[in-house]
């Protein structure tokens, strides 16, 4: 899948958070107020407890126009492309093996729709995600094990950030 096809699967899981219980996060109106921020320069949000939050962590727009960072998840570091657009974190199933999370197929279903359908998965919880000075503790996500070529790093973590900015070819994670 190209690019293309990731951010729009990226952009069906805007609607995830309307099609998930509430505990699964994300805002009751599917996502249009990630939107919203997006279109703006700074998105603000409140840190979860638990969460220790420190400084400043600035990603450089790649030569394809995103974003890219490598959080540790449950410990584990995974490649991952920054989405703003993307409710929840959404991993490869082969990331979700290598930082031990199981499922079984008969977990999956219908999460969202995408450019070419049905978006199929599983919401799974993760302990911890680390980037940079940043911990995050009981983030939600999915596991989409067919179509998603990288994990994306959606609002379930990106929302508990105090600043989120993009300018210029920057975007900038602080807790100011």
């Amino acid at each position: 899948m190209k690019i293309g096809g990731i951010l729009a699967l990226g952009a069906s899981l805007c609607a995830l958070g309307a099609m998930m219980p509430e505990s699964m996060g994300g805002p009751a109106d599917g996502g249009d107020s990630e939107k919203a921020s997006l279109a703006s320069d700074m998105q603000q949000s409140q840190p979860g407890s638990g969460d220790y939050l420190s400084g400043e962590m600035v990603l450089q727009r790649e030569p394809d126009g995103h974003f890219y960072a490598t959080p540790s998840i449950n410990g584990v570091q995974v490649n991952s492309l920054v989405d703003t657009g993307a409710s929840v974190i959404a991993l490869t199933a082969d990331d979700a093996d290598a930082i031990g999370i199981t499922w079984h197929p008969s977990e999956l279903s219908v999460i969202g729709r995408g450019a070419s359908g049905d978006v199929v998965g599983v919401a799974v919880h993760l302990d911890r995600v680390e980037l940079g000075g940043f911990d995050v503790r009981d983030v939600d996500a999915v596991v989409i094990p067919e179509g998603l070529h990288i994990t994306l790093l959606g609002q379930s973590f990106l929302s508990r950030i105090p600043n989120v900015a993009i300018a210029d070819e920057r975007m900038s994670l602080s807790d100011y």
